[in-house]
């Protein structure tokens, strides 16, 4: 029994469990396996019996609508997708209502769209429906709403969308449930004794380049997608593992402490549910660019961003949208909650408050981002992370 595993598994309540699409692949191309949905509802049903309120979000849609279709292989037209994902999505969600009805548990589709979790008062309003699927015994079952997606507003892959409802509905933990025994330092099918890693109590820069690509033909993400979620997780204060979904009882095995996967331990610090909003879960309206000095007080002081400090303004906003603050050198140092609109700011950029209310005519917001409503770069792990 692992220890430090035990120590944050004994204090899980909430959990996200991530379903890859290739667990649901069957082994002929085309087919899909849909007895490992009922080895999961027994699984489930363990936990639920402990108190726990279990998420899952599942991939399949498209893999389901492959199989009723006859395809073999996945396209890659926007339009062929919307359309495998609307026939198999139904099909998706009557397997689980099948396998996890005979074990007496009840299940809800909840389909997002990256700009229902951008939007604060959506955000709020999925989180509430949540809630309330979960003070009924429910387990919602997640999954991008790709009939309506496009490019500008999808979350890419499933390991992204769960990693932001963990955050939405404040998990303890998030469970990605794969085809592979974990994370290795190596890959695995190049190098044979590649090592697995068991446990990351801290992050490695080796872990940001060590991931390789999808590896099937109905999936979208990868051992990549996965580690950029470990790393935001951590971050965040969540604990999650990767860990082999085909493994017998894999999920009881990881909560009795056994020696599966990979366990990213979260740091100590966790941070507020708008904070974890501000750094993952909306996207940005545009850039504000600050001078050194600036820059510095962000940083090292946790200042909130005065217009003084502020040299360039791209993009155009509202006072309430979520701009990038960005140094001398371009990058990202943090991002927030704009106080002011673009057009405004790029008036008054550069000036003491007192000037900039007599070149506007009208009172100006002390703060361009007021710190309660910022995320900075170390707190969000954007460093080497791409958002």
């Amino acid at each position: 029994m692992n220890a430090e595993r035990m120590k944050h598994l004994s204090r899980v309540r909430r959990v996200v469990i991530k379903v890859g699409s290739s667990l649901l692949a069957g082994p002929e191309a085309g087919s899909v396996e849909t007895r490992f949905i009922g080895r999961l509802a027994r699984q489930i049903r363990e936990l639920q019996a402990k108190g726990m309120h279990c998420l899952v979000v599942s991939s399949g849609a498209i893999a389901f609508g492959m199989h009723e279709m006859g395809l073999k292989r996945k396209p890659r037209e926007i339009p062929k997708l919307q359309a495998l994902a609307a026939v198999g999505q139904s099909n998706l969600m009557h397997a689980y209502e099948t396998s996890f009805g005979r074990r007496g548990i009840k299940v809800a589709q909840v389909l997002l769209t990256q700009d229902d979790l951008s939007h604060r008062f959506r955000y709020s309003n999925a989180r509430n429906t949540i809630e309330e699927l979960f003070k009924n015994g429910i387990v919602p079952v997640v999954n991008e709403n790709d009939t309506v997606i496009v490019e500008e507003i999808r979350f890419g892959d499933n390991d992204t969308l769960a990693t932001l409802v963990s955050h939405l509905v404040g998990a303890d933990l998030m469970v990605l449930l794969t085809d592979t025994d974990g994370l290795y330092r190596a890959d695995p099918k190049i190098d044979p004794g590649a090592e697995r890693v068991r446990d990351v109590l801290r992050w490695e820069a080796m872990f940001d380049h060590g991931a390789g690509a999808a590896g099937s033909e109905v999936g979208t993400g990868g051992m990549l997608t996965k580690v950029r979620a470990a790393k935001r997780m951590m971050r965040s204060g969540v604990a999650m593992a990767i860990v082999p979904g085909r493994a017998r009882s894999v999920l009881s095995r990881l909560f009795a402490g056994e020696d599966v996967g990979t366990f990213f331990h979260p740091s100590e610090q966790r941070m507020t549910s708008r904070k974890r909003w501000l750094a993952w879960g909306v996207r940005t309206r545009g850039d504000v660019a600050v001078d050194e000095g600036a820059r510095r007080a962000l940083v090292e002081r946790n200042t909130s961003l005065l217009p003084s400090g502020v040299k360039q303004v791209a993009g155009r906003w509202e006072a309430g949208d979520v701009v990038r603050i960005v140094g001398p050198d371009g990058r990202e140092v943090a991002r927030g909650i704009a106080g002011i609109s673009a057009a405004d700011l790029d008036r008054v950029k550069g000036m003491r408050t007192k000037e900039a209310a007599s070149v506007l005519g009208r009172p100006v917001p002390d703060e361009v981002v007021h710190k309660d409503d910022m995320v900075r770069v170390d707190e969000s792990g954007q460093g080497q992370d791409t958002l």
